[in-house]
């Protein structure tokens, strides 16, 4: 996960910047049933619509979205994914990969209809620049949609909490209500293939005394079994519909599909 930062622009990542091939062990692993997936398409369908991934590290979502989307543009701030992404899709004609930034996306105004962040950047108080770029970039009915661990869950979010014991959950929860968006908690089960992918994964999340507690507790959670091991992990899905027009004081701001006949955003 890569926390934001009032004082710093870019928060290098400390799992995929440093341990991409561990990092993608974590991909393969997360939502084995696609309820993340269910959960985001029920609340904007994205099918030949224009979707920004922001925090896109090596591009492992993009090629998802490129399934059913008109146009996909990854943006991610690590020059090293950035090539990795490119990699990814390279064979996808309606996926693009940018460097930048969240707080300064390279994107025109009002050009895509879905902003999706998944476990970068948007954790609360301190991504206001974010989501306000994120409000820029969307056509009037396009929807942000940002997935973020439930640190409330267990037992993921209780090793969460003691690798990052300032962190309130509940405040984030408040400061995303604030700002007009809904929250879906989303049970989840990560599959690992091996132990061996667990203990690596899990060594990436958490300092060392968490993460050999998180892989003991683990192991024994799966019969100490060598092979096909689960873990239940909590996540939440907040999405927020950006108005299709003037919006007057005790009135939904949500309202129609809005119009994406405009041009991609993946033209210069």
């Amino acid at each position: 996960m890569r926390w934001s930062s009032r004082r710093a622009e870019v928060v290098p990542s400390p799992n995929i910047w440093y341990y991409q091939a561990d990092y993608e062990r974590e991909n393969r692993a997360q939502d084995s049933g696609g309820e993340i997936w269910r959960v985001l398409r029920e609340e904007c369908d994205w099918t030949g619509r224009d979707v920004l991934d922001v925090g896109c590290g090596d591009g492992f979502h993009l090629p998802v979205f490129a399934r059913d989307a008109r146009s996909v543009l990854g943006v991610e701030p690590h020059e090293p994914l950035v090539r990795s992404a490119l990699k990814r899709v390279a064979g996808l004609s309606n996926v693009d990969v940018r460097m930048g930034r969240a707080q300064r996306l390279p994107v025109r105004s009002a050009s895509v209809d879905v902003v999706h962040a998944r476990t970068a950047y948007f954790f609360g108080p301190g991504c206001e620049p974010g989501l306000a770029e994120a409000e820029r970039v969307l056509r009037p009915g396009g929807t942000i949609l940002i997935v973020d661990l439930d640190v409330t869950s267990e037992p993921y979010g209780g090793w969460m909490r003691a690798d990052l014991p300032h962190y309130d959950p509940a405040a984030v929860e408040r400061f995303f209500a604030r700002a007009g968006f809904g929250c879906r908690r989303v049970a989840t089960e990560w599959r690992f293939p091996a132990a061996a992918d667990l203990e690596a994964v899990l060594k990436i999340e958490f300092s060392k005394p968490v993460a050999e507690q998180a892989i003991a507790e683990s192991l024994q959670r799966n019969g100490n079994r060598a092979e096909d091991l689960t873990l239940p992990v909590g996540y939440r899905v907040h999405a927020r519909r950006k108005p299709t027009g003037l919006v007057l004081p005790g009135h939904s701001a949500v309202s129609g599909e809005g119009d994406s006949s405009s041009s991609s955003p993946r033209m210069p």
